[in-house]
């Protein structure tokens, strides 16, 4: 999406998390086919027309690692690399506070390497509407709410369910002001804006653009890349 009055499209790659199930390793920085999953993130970015400037958020103990990461790639649109916060929210504050003025925000999960131009595009014309997208997949496994010892108190009705990725897309204006009166933890941006009262639209992700939390994702993150270059 590129609107007819050049609407200025900022990115804001969220990859500051602990890498806790890593063994050890960062994941964001864990070779997928010969480069970091970082640097996956980033090509996507940096070849989806529609996108302006992208802002990294990473570790502080990461920090000099990313910006070697960066000084050494032919990346034009990457404007900014910063250090993270706590939590996940902190760190998307962080990079808002550095992308300057943007007519659109888009937030992704820097440990989500195969994503894709299209997908990136997608979310922008979804968000046209109500001012805010979420990629997200129906969820395909049966989803119960259990209590205390395990003793299942609930069966929701899949039909309903998406399980929520990355690329999430805002209005900068929505997105700013969610985080200003942001009061509680949340796992993803839209939480936010959906407690303002803002609707956010869902649409159609990829069961390939999976979170690289453990060593088995990453494993699993290889096997779909290899099978995508075929």
């Amino acid at each position: 999406m590129k609107t007819s009055n050049q609407q200025k499209v900022g990115a804001i790659v969220a990859a500051a998390g602990e890498s806790r199930r890593m063994g050890g390793v960062d994941k964001v920085f864990a070779p997928l086919s010969g480069r970091p999953v970082l640097a996956r993130v980033i090509d996507a970015f940096e070849q989806c027309g529609s996108v302006d400037r992208v802002v990294v958020v990473v570790s502080e103990a990461s920090l000099e690692r990313c910006r070697q990461l960066v000084a050494g790639e032919k990346w034009s649109k990457v404007a900014d690399i910063c250090n993270g916060g706590e939590r996940r929210q902190d760190s998307v504050l962080a990079g808002l506070n550095r992308l300057g003025k943007c007519d659109w925000v888009i937030v992704h999960d820097g440990a989500r390497p195969l994503v894709t131009p299209d997908l990136i595009d997608r979310g922008l014309s979804e968000a046209e509407e109500t001012g805010a997208a979420a990629a997200a997949v129906p969820v395909t496994d049966t989803i119960k709410v259990a209590g205390d010892g395990g003793l299942v108190s609930e069966t929701l009705p899949r039909q309903n369910l998406w399980a929520v990725q990355t690329p999430q897309v805002f209005r900068f204006d929505i997105i700013s002001e969610a985080y200003r009166q942001a009061e509680r933890e949340v796992t993803d941006d839209a939480s936010l804006v959906e407690q303002l009262g803002y609707k956010v639209r869902l649409y159609m992700g990829s069961y390939d653009n999976i979170k690289v939390t453990t060593p088995a994702d990453l494993a699993l993150a290889e096997i779909l890349w290899q099978e995508r270059r075929k």
